[in-house]
């Protein structure tokens, strides 16, 4: 027997219900309170029950969770071939699963069962790489030339790198000073490394980028959504900064406060007010942030009006609060406008390299992970096609179980319910086939923000497969018999790993956090211990 292999642990309570094959199950498992154990009895559970291991599809975000997940199973089914009976019989009653003679025999058989099936055993697989295997098993439905290769981080970084040289020196041969002066305002604004990174990003969102029109109208766009008009925007200001808007008679009184209060500030505030006030409309709009400083801090708040700060006037504070705002606002608005300017920049950049990215990747025949993603969302939503190869898939798979969910994106979401949908509608929801979706995460891992995945979707997952199931499960079309399998959604909370004290620090970080938290919209269960 190999030195790794222990005795399972007996599943109980929660634990049992979640890795139950009977029902589908979301659960919401914390570190150390055996998620892995429970995900790993569940496949064992549903081999038990005679489920074909060519049926079962377990989905994972990483690499060494996929093979962690491999090796747990495999090691435990190899190890029931030789197995004692005794020893057998208490895994098994670890498990809630019968433990008679029958199905001590069918236990062992079933190690070679998984190495018979398709592929050579069970699929556990990275979302990723089922992504690949099905674009490459449909590559002309998906549009992709066959034979594609996937990128790696390295090799990916390095095609980004010689896309984004070959741009620059195509700009300079076809003296596109937009485009180099985009690319230069981005790397100021962010720093080399940054500008990159920022490119890269717009590079894993095409459809964004495509979806922003043409690049010349994207400043336009952005300045419409923002409320700022177009145009050059100190002539704009100037627009406002003339007698019949701007209060100019208030500020002539202003001034002459300051000038009678006779300090050194007010004079220097008063000269300030005469000058603006004499000044025509496009040297006000140059002169505004120095005439600012007549009421507003170096910091932008409003000056202080108390005795020895300003003149002890009764109209003072009133006329100046009056002419703060007005300046904040014109001030707002040429710093929201530069911002524009500088958004427009990077996006029209991020639009050149987005095409010319994907070029390169065409070119080459390359795809990176967020293509296989994309790409793979598409063909199984795609009319018709995307029907048809869902219906492929559907003939092999019966029992999908996703693993560390909180790091699940919307579009890999997007995937697992194109592959679950006929679980829970009509007759693919009837209990003569049985069909089971397992979900586990713990919104507290969620780490891998900066590839899009949110927690909250990982709620929004749960709450839309309950609902199908329930739906499903209430089919009033159906016998009894026949309808759909509940949803359960299920918690892990007591942790077989941290220390009382430890638990109690997360329980209160986790309550100190404002709804909806990290993603969790229902009360939050204290953790426990041994």
């Amino acid at each position: 027997m190999s030195a790794r292999f222990k005795p399972l642990n007996r599943l109980e309570d929660e634990q049992l219900a979640a890795s139950s094959p009977a029902v589908h199950a979301a659960l919401s498992a914390s570190a150390g309170t055996g998620k892995t154990h429970v995900l790993t009895a569940r496949v064992l559970r549903l081999l038990l029950s005679g489920v074909d291991p060519a049926s079962i599809l377990c989905l994972t975000f990483t690499k060494a969770g996929a093979a962690e997940m491999a090796e747990r199973i495999h090691t435990r089914l190899a190890s029931w071939v030789r197995l004692k009976p005794a020893a057998l019989r208490k895994e098994l009653f670890s498990l809630g699963e019968a433990n008679d003679d029958p199905s001590l025999a069918r236990a062992r058989t079933l190690f070679a069962r998984v190495l018979d099936a398709p592929g050579g055993g069970l699929r556990i697989q990275t979302i990723h790489a089922f992504a690949q295997g099905l674009l490459a098993a449909f590559p002309a439905e998906a549009g992709l030339a066959p034979g594609f290769r996937p990128l790696e981080g390295r090799e990916e970084q390095g095609l980004a790198r010689e896309t984004l040289a070959e741009l620059l020196v195509e700009a300079e041969e076809r003296r596109d000073e937009r485009m180099i002066a985009d690319v230069q305002a981005l790397s100021h604004r962010l720093g080399e490394g940054g500008a990159e990174a920022f490119l890269r990003g717009c590079a894993r969102a095409p459809d964004g980028m495509a979806a922003l029109g043409a690049p010349e109208l994207i400043e336009d766009r952005l300045r419409r959504a923002f409320g700022v008009p177009p145009g050059e925007i100190d002539e704009a200001i100037a627009g406002q900064c003339c007698d019949g808007i701007f209060d100019v008679a208030a500020l002539r009184r202003l001034g002459l406060l300051n000038r009678g209060w006779g300090t050194k500030s007010g004079l220097e505030r008063a000269s300030l007010c005469e000058q603006w006030a004499e000044a025509d409309p496009a040297g006000r709009a140059r002169l505004l942030g120095a005439l600012h400083a007549v009421w507003a801090k170096a910091d932008g708040e409003m000056r202080s009006f108390a005795k020895g700060h300003a003149p002890q006037d009764e109209d003072y504070a009133g006329l100046a609060a009056a002419a703060f705002e007005c300046c904040a606002r014109l001030i707002r608005m040429r710093k929201l406008a530069q911002l524009i300017g500088c958004y427009a920049s990077g996006l029209r950049a991020g639009q050149r390299f987005a095409e010319a990215y994907a070029a390169a990747k065409r070119a080459a025949g390359l795809v990176d992970f967020d293509d296989l993603i994309r790409w793979a969302e598409k063909l199984l939503a795609e009319p018709g096609m995307g029907d048809w190869v869902r219906y492929k898939l559907d003939q092999r798979t019966d029992h999908i179980l996703v693993d560390e969910a909180q790091d699940t994106n919307a579009a890999q979401w997007r995937i697992v319910g194109a592959l679950s949908e006929e679980y829970f509608s009509g007759a693919g929801a009837a209990a003569g086939r049985h069909r089971t979706l397992f979900t586990v995460g713990d919104y507290k891992q969620a780490i891998f923000g900066f590839q899009g995945t949110d927690p909250m979707q990982f709620a929004a997952a749960e709450r839309y497969f309950a609902g199908l199931a329930e739906a499903a499960s209430g089919l009033d079309d159906w016998p009894i018999h026949e309808r759909g399998l509940p949803m359960h959604r299920l918690s892990l909370v007591q942790s077989f790993r941290s220390t009382a004290p430890v638990l109690a620090f997360v329980d209160k970080a986790m309550a100190a956090i404002p709804a909806p938290g990290l993603g969790m919209l229902d009360s939050v269960e204290a953790h426990r211990t041994e």
